[in-house]
């Protein structure tokens, strides 16, 4: 179950991702800019994402989330194919919002499901395993995607990719069966009010409880941060540090296989050690490996050379990576049993339309507001806007860590 699971988030962060992997050639071809692009990765996407997320989690929480996943895997699957079939920028955009519609049924489901086959001393690994998705996602898609690209087509990748969910959502509905929600949870689940959740009820509760409020955006800081370098590092590489498609297809599919994998898995093996007895860790640990991360972007956006800029980019691409886990398994844990895929949604919610929606647009508009001046490095320059955001983010970090401190006093107490 979590391995089909895990392969869906797989197809699900390829398919979302495989714009910004494809940016140059799309932008040659189509004659789109920085501000364009960057509002098709970020903001168009991130509307129906974000928003139809709710409904869906809505209707999860209290139906069949097996049969949820399995009809919005293959709507993302068909509105990917439409991406390679579009042939202007208003096509694209359609094609993209429609992916944004699809991928909305995907991750909350897919939490609650693992949720209640998992333990809550084993959720953090699982969740962490799943949360792989991503990092795999990007790495395929950056090495098949910009493999297909340059030795055929740009919309061939689009178009094998769809197909490949289309499979995928063929075998969630043939191998994946519905669990008994709360059954893992024995009598650590969280009190349950015996009333059926609500988005009204679960938005309420992160905005009165201070921890959900400060994971949620704490998780949203380091979004902006992760999604905006996301959307727009291969078009950097290639066209600022003279990297090729074939050189981006091995060298920076590598570095994010290893790095953000490697940054989700272990900051999931410490959650499951160490959060019993120091809940703080939620908190603290990302907001360390932030702090770490930030010499390592400086680098990466100044290195004159592609190899001396992969080499930085190690660095944040394994430490940006130690928020998500934690804060999808804080959420998790920190309520009730059949809320659990509606608080998922909350959270995406929270932190997509912080870090999705407006990261990508923020450093495209930021791109094409230096490009009068500095033609030849306006990225350059557009990235170096994103460090005080890092700031942001490690204090919202710390803050949370604080609150999860006095929520735990008060819990012994």
């Amino acid at each position: 179950m979590l391995t089909l699971l895990c392969i869906v988030y797989v197809l699900n962060f390829l398919d979302r991702q495989l714009l910004s992997i494809l940016a140059k050639p799309i932008q040659d071809e189509l004659g789109i800019t920085d501000g364009q692009l960057g509002r098709l990765g970020g903001l168009y996407f991130a509307l129906f994402y974000c928003i139809l997320g709710i409904p869906v989690a809505w209707l999860a929480d209290r139906g069949n989330r097996v049969r949820v996943l399995t009809i919005a895997c293959a709507l993302w699957s068909a509105a990917t194919i439409a991406c390679g079939m579009s042939h202007s920028y208003g096509q694209l955009a359609a094609a993209r919002m429609s992916v944004g519609i699809g991928e909305a049924g995907g991750v909350p489901p897919s939490y609650s499901i693992i949720s209640d086959y998992f333990p809550p001393e084993r959720r953090g690994l699982a969740l962490g395993l799943f949360n792989l998705g991503p990092p795999l996602g990007q790495a395929l898609g950056v090495a098949f995607g910009a493999k297909i690209a340059a030795s055929y087509d740009w919309r061939l990748a689009f178009v094998l990719l769809g197909a490949a969910g289309l499979i995928a959502a063929a075998a969630v509905w043939a191998f994946v069966r519905e669990p008994v929600r709360g059954s893992s949870d024995g009598r650590r689940a969280a009190p349950d009010t015996g009333e059926a959740p609500t988005f009204g009820a679960t938005f309420r509760l992160f905005a009165t409880r201070p921890t959900l409020t400060l994971v949620s955006l704490a998780a949203g800081a380091t979004q902006f941060v992760t999604y905006a370098t996301l959307g727009f590092t291969t078009l950097f590489l290639m066209r600022e540090k003279g990297m090729t498609l074939d050189q981006v297809a091995i060298w920076y599919a590598l570095v994010l296989a290893i790095g953000v994998s490697a940054g989700i898995y272990l900051s999931g093996r410490i959650i499951d050690r160490r959060a019993v007895a120091t809940p703080q860790i939620y908190g603290t640990m990302p907001a360390i490996a932030l702090l770490l991360a930030v010499p390592f972007f400086i680098g990466f956006v100044w290195a004159p050379t592609w190899p001396l800029a992969m080499a930085f980019l190690i660095g944040p691409t394994f430490l940006n990576y130690f928020y998500l886990t934690p804060a999808v398994a804080y959420v998790q844990n920190a309520v009730a049993p059949r809320q659990r895929t509606l608080a998922g949604a909350v959270l995406l919610l929270i932190m997509n339309l912080i870090g999705l929606g407006l990261g990508p647009t923020w450093l495209g508009m930021a791109s094409d507001w230096f490009k009068p001046a500095h033609p030849g490095n306006s990225l350059q320059l557009a990235f170096y806007t994103l460090v005080p955001f890092y700031f942001v983010a490690i204090a919202l970090h710390f803050a949370l860590a604080r609150a999860l401190k006095l929520e735990h006093s008060k819990a012994v107490a």
